[in-house]
């Protein structure tokens, strides 16, 4: 099973940058993507069919906000939108798929950046996911969680820790809250594989050098539960796909 997770920055505006060409090579059999900023009347959803993908779709109740779909090959036994909190689904963050004794979840974090405000929203919205995430796993031991995390975890995974330390989305609390959903029995699939600096996710659309010097943040994760890590096959980022001001995140593993 192939998995990409790709926070595309609106659909619409990457299949016009040839996001539907691109997953003509098919890049995975499970293709999750984030920030949808549409509703599936909004596009040419048979588009995803003629390529061979089942497509779902969950939106925000606010038109052009938010929103996650799933392309897959692979027919699910079982999808659910949402995951019952309310402010979670009236942005449409979560949706999950049931591969046989496997559930994929597809989430948007959200994100801090606007202001205090929305800071206060993602704390609490960690907590609360949190806390689900705890109670899911004992009914589903093997649970995959890919999307963007609007979290760069450790100095490693963003280019200026130090210009950046105060930053939403590298503040000590939400680091702190992924070394928490970490060591509750998440792997980093990235990190089983690469452990080298300088692989990052996200850049800046304020300046087109950040990309190009890589000055980036590594924000979007596929983790698993402890059950599925000695499935993983094959973990990757793909910088120079560029649909996005993110890029996708890749994991095999073998069922």
């Amino acid at each position: 099973m192939r998995i990409i997770s790709y926070n595309v920055n609106g659909i619409r505006a990457a299949i016009k940058k040839g996001f539907l060409d691109w997953m003509k090579t098919n890049p995975a059999e499970i293709v999750c993507v984030q920030e949808t900023k549409a509703t599936k009347d909004d596009v040419d959803h048979e588009a995803f069919h003629e390529l061979g993908y089942y497509n779902y779709w969950f939106s925000a109740q606010k038109k052009g906000y938010s929103g996650v779909a799933v392309f897959t090959k692979i027919k699910p036994d079982n999808v659910e939108y949402g995951n019952g909190h309310g402010p979670s689904d009236d942005e449409g963050r979560v949706i999950q798929l049931d591969f046989g004794d496997v559930r994929l979840i597809n989430t948007y974090f959200p994100s801090g950046t606007s202001g205090d405000e929305r800071q206060s929203f993602k704390y609490k919205w960690l907590d609360e996911y949190y806390a689900w995430l705890n109670t899911l796993k004992k009914k589903h031991p093997k649970l995959i969680l890919c999307g963007d995390y609007n979290i760069a975890h450790n100095e490693i995974d963003i280019h200026d820790p130090k210009g950046n330390k105060k930053s939403s989305g590298f503040l000590p609390e939400e680091r702190a809250w992924m070394t928490k959903f970490l060591e509750s029995g998440w792997v980093d699939t990235f990190r089983e594989f690469h452990p080298e600096p300088h692989r990052y996710s996200w850049w800046s659309q304020r300046f087109p050098s950040v990309r190009l010097n890589n000055k980036g943040w590594r924000i979007d994760y596929i983790s698993v539960t402890e059950p599925l890590k000695k499935n993983l096959k094959d973990a990757e980022i793909y910088p120079d796909v560029k649909h996005s001001d993110h890029c996708p995140v890749y994991l095999e593993l073998k069922l």
